[in-house]
């Protein structure tokens, strides 16, 4: 029997010097996934987040539920706090176009790159990380990449990166578009990572 194989041609952890109290580096357990069901919904809400992580990452499809061919926004708020202590910076690009956008005192961060229901069937790829969610010595600081591809002029890639000025540790995130509300299908998973 190979050092590495088990018996049943599985790795040994142990081959590679981990222990059973060993986790792997970089570990990403699932904690909750949103699905948007017939209707829409306005926002999803992960809440009662566990403390256990060090980090959070947000994987999602995305897409609004308003009419026309345009392109949408998502906007990201921590523990049901609304007021003006969100800052942002983007960078997107459409076509052969690149922009920016700033947000210095806003009420969420904010980020393009998702389309309408105007594009049929079309959702944007996104992925937003929640950096040190528990650390209470600092403000929490995200960065999220999201984009679709429609065959059209409004096709969008944007990178945000953002802070919310508060050191509390965060136990709710909620993401919602800037108008509207999600389309059906549309879906977010949050994982803790290790």
């Amino acid at each position: 029997m190979s050092p590495i194989l088990g018996s049943k041609g599985s790795l040994s952890a142990s081959a590679y010097g981990f222990t059973s109290s060993t986790s792997a580096l970089g570990s990403y357990d699932s904690i909750s996934t949103a699905t948007v069901t017939s209707g829409g919904t306005a926002s999803i809400t992960f809440s009662s987040i566990p403390s256990t992580y060090t980090h959070l990452q947000l994987r999602g499809i995305l897409q609004g539920a308003n009419t026309g061919s345009t392109d949408d926004t998502w906007k990201i708020t921590f523990n049901s706090d609304t007021a003006t202590n969100y800052s942002y910076h983007e960078i997107y690009g459409q076509g052969t176009a690149a922009n920016t956008l700033a947000g210095s005192t806003v009420a969420a961060v904010n980020s393009y790159g998702v389309p309408s229901s105007g594009f049929t069937s079309i959702f944007a790829g996104t992925i937003i990380d929640v950096l040190d969610y528990v650390n209470t010595n600092k403000y929490k600081t995200l960065r999220g990449l999201t984009g679709y591809n429609s065959n059209a002029t409004t096709d969008s890639i944007n990178f945000v990166s953002g802070n919310w000025r508060n050191t509390a540790a965060i136990t709710s995130i909620t993401i919602s578009p800037i108008s509207g509300s999600w389309a059906q299908y549309s879906q977010i998973a949050l994982y803790g990572i290790k």
